[in-house]
């Protein structure tokens, strides 16, 4: 069974730095791209970033740019997405997703989800 599993939320003060991991049971990352993707109440999901395959190139939405770093451990099986000077609007519950194919952000093109976990950035 493929599952993909989030860490790394909590509580966060503006400006404070958090590191989600998406680690993956039952395949491996290799040869999939893998999405951060977030969803605050109300609002549509959002794609943050993604890391292509093996060759590891990455994107990024314009409002993160410059904040968030994503990166991938194939021998841990394991994606990261450092997030630095954390702003309260990027407060909403993040989610990893992996498919086979090219790196993007819509999250359309992704099958498989991990079950999120919550960012929540105040003072």
């Amino acid at each position: 069974q493929l599952q993909l599993v989030e860490s790394g939320g909590g509580l966060v003060q503006p400006g404070g730095s958090l590191r989600l991991s998406c680690a993956a049971a039952g395949f491996s990352l290799d040869y999939y791209a893998i999405g951060w993707f977030r969803q605050a109440p109300g609002k549509e999901r959002e794609g943050v970033s993604c890391i292509s395959n093996s060759i590891g190139r990455s994107d990024y939405a314009d409002s993160v740019k410059g904040r968030f770093t994503i990166s991938r451990d194939n021998a841990k099986n394991t994606v990261y997405l450092q997030m630095n000077n954390l702003k309260p609007e990027d407060t909403a519950v993040y989610y990893c997703a992996a498919h086979l194919g090219p790196g993007t952000l819509s999250h359309w093109e992704y099958k498989y989800w991990g079950q999120g976990t919550q960012v929540t950035v105040s003072s």
